[in-house]
């Protein structure tokens, strides 16, 4: 699903760029539709994108503390920027979005890390969300978190 990838693909970006400015994501979003409907060169940010955003902001801080717990000698600080962002919204998607089936979220996520990481990046996006999709129902249940 082409639309699908796409809305990933800017989620991505939004989280990336609010990682870099220091800036909530929430006001990245906003900036983003602001600019789209200023500028007609640049596309509408599509419902599932703001979705995607959102719910990583309503889940950020859990999804930082899980990726730091599991990212396996790897402090989230010194994680590359993109792979870091790559795995919040892999994270969001994963555990908290239940109408994408969890290979596919992975798939989507290590597609990204092809395009924007490094070589290294594709297995490590990967075996750190396969072991959250592994652990997901107690996740979900410590965290209290119903969809």
């Amino acid at each position: 699903m082409a639309a699908r990838n796409t809305a990933r693909k800017r989620a991505f970006q939004i989280l990336f760029e609010g990682d870099q400015r220091g800036a909530d994501v929430l006001t990245v979003l906003a900036d983003w539709i602001r600019h789209a409907r200023s500028d007609t060169r640049q596309p509408p940010v599509s419902e599932y994108t703001m979705q995607l955003v959102e719910g990583y902001a309503g889940h950020a801080t859990r999804i930082d503390e899980l990726i730091a717990q599991y990212a396996v000698g790897w402090t989230l600080d010194r994680m590359p920027v993109v792979d870091r962002n790559i795995l919040r919204l892999g994270a969001y998607e994963l555990i908290w979005v239940d109408e994408t089936p969890d290979a596919v979220v992975l798939d989507e996520m290590v597609q990204l890390a092809k395009e924007f990481s490094t070589d290294e990046s594709p297995s490590f996006v990967n075996g750190l969300l396969g072991r959250l999709k592994d652990l997901k129902p107690s996740l979900r249940r410590d965290a209290g978190d119903q969809v």
